[in-house]
């Protein structure tokens, strides 16, 4: 069985941080391209950060870049989001998904539930 679970999610201030974390069962993540998503109400979902497996290779949208970092741990399986200096446009459901390579959620075989984040004073 693939199972995505995401955690770390929460309410924040602007200017704030937060660190999402994915942690992945039934397959070996290291082969796998894998990254994050997000979906603000109203809002065609859409890609945020991708790591891929086989070189660790990363990839940003750039309204995120220079603020969030995605990294992993192959041998816990997990994937993290650091998301700094967050900006109430920031606020969605933030999916973990693989494959992200393409940045297109229709290519996407595996999500998880999602985390809220919302960024709000």
């Amino acid at each position: 069985q693939v199972q995505l679970v995401e955690s770390g999610g929460g309410l924040v201030q602007p200017g704030g941080s937060l660190r999402l974390s994915c942690a992945a069962s039934g397959f070996t993540l290291d082969y796998y391209n894998i990254g994050w998503f997000r979906q603000a109400p109203g809002k065609e979902r859409e890609v945020v950060s991708c790591i891929s497996g086989n070189d660790g290779s990363t990839y940003a949208a750039e309204s995120v870049q220079g603020r969030f970092t995605i990294s992993k741990d192959n041998a816990k399986n997990t994937v993290y989001l650091q998301m700094n200096s967050l900006k109430p446009e920031d606020t969605a459901v933030y999916y973990c998904a693989i494959d992200c390579a393409s940045g297109n959620y229709k290519e996407v075989d595996y999500w998880g539930q999602g985390t809220q984040v919302t960024v709000s004073s």
